[in-house]
């Protein structure tokens, strides 16, 4: 799989005489925020198109996301940073990411300027799958029935996204957003296709959890998290252990944070993390981040916390397989 970060490197690609986009290739376009239920039908769409014609399958996302450029601290919170969202493309079998830079360049874009330097000069795309209420270009002039009436010229054809529902819902990150808010754990799995979980490469913290007896491995969050508080998680290590624990993602206010983080503690664990990548799997809320008076009370809420979490494992099972916690 290759990732491409911005527009002057596709067009250097396009132009080498080994490209891989020489035959063109199937594209997609969108956020692919959390890559659920919905987003795998639609990579499955480009894929299968893609071995029908024998070109390379193609992802096109942008950073920022289009709404936290408009939007900016407003954006709905993300449910995966973008190395996680690469490296699940990549897990799903697209060939290429082409990850363009959003911003106030690239919206002044025309949507036949859209069109003729990505799609056609960048992507030479032969085929494209979007939502028929697909908009793109300045103030969101091209809609689906440009690229159809383009293509139809130009000698590229245009498919819908299937809607995919599950239980009657349709499944949105808008609405797995939703769910995550309200602690909605396994519903937000349906419509995922897997727990929620995030990724991300241990830190250097400011020690306070090894000073008042709970050490924890702390993961720097970019953006606000989709969901905050305390959970029993499962947190599976770069040797590919698995381990039992309790996280606090959030801004961490009894000592005046400010950045989000997550920070988690496993049962049981005495090694060193730091710099190593870890997946954390959220399996059970056990309350919402809160601000206590000192120090002393987050000591004793959290050791109440680790009771409560040790408990329903015991009552649940452990993410390893062993029932002792």
């Amino acid at each position: 799989m290759r990732l491409i970060r911005g527009l002057t490197n596709l067009k250097l690609l396009a132009r080498q005489e080994a490209s891989p986009l020489t035959d063109g290739c199937v594209a997609t376009i969108g956020n692919f925020d959390g890559v659920h239920l919905g987003h795998k039908t639609i990579l499955d769409q480009v894929k299968d198109k893609a071995r029908a014609l024998n070109v390379p399958s193609v992802v096109m996302i942008f950073e920022p996301q289009p709404r936290e450029f408009f939007q900016g601290a407003d954006a709905p919170p993300r449910l995966m940073a973008f190395r996680q969202k690469f490296e699940t493309l990549l897990a799903e079998g697209i060939d290429m990411v082409l990850c363009l830079r959003f911003n106030e360049r690239f919206r002044s874009y025309s949507g036949m300027g859209f069109i003729e330097d990505v799609l056609i000069e960048g992507l030479a795309v032969r085929h494209l799958v979007v939502g028929d209420d697909f908009r793109f270009g300045c103030d969101r002039a091209g809609d689906f029935a440009l690229l159809e009436s383009v293509g139809a010229n130009r000698g590229f054809t245009v498919e819908n996204t299937r809607t995919v529902t599950v239980g009657g819902e349709r499944v949105s990150s808008t609405r797995i957003r939703e769910l995550l808010n309200v602690n909605g754990l396994e519903s937000a799995e349906k419509l995922l296709g897997h727990p929620y979980r995030i990724r991300g490469r241990v830190v250097y913290g400011r020690q306070l959890g090894r000073e008042i007896g709970a050490p924890t491995a702390n993961i720097l969050l970019r953006n606000m998290p989709a969901l905050q508080g305390v959970f029993v998680v499962s947190a599976t290590l770069q040797d590919g252990s698995v381990r039992d624990g309790v996280a606090n993602i959030g801004v961490r206010p009894t000592v005046d944070g400010k950045q989000p983080s997550l920070e988690v503690h496993l049962f049981d664990f005495a090694g060193t993390l730091y710099g190593q990548t870890m997946d954390v799997v959220f399996r059970h809320g056990v309350r919402e981040e809160i601000r206590f008076s000192s120090v002393d009370e987050l000591k004793a809420q959290i050791a109440r916390d680790f009771d409560s979490a040790r408990a329903w494992i015991a009552e649940h099972g452990s993410a390893t397989g062993d029932q002792q916690v």
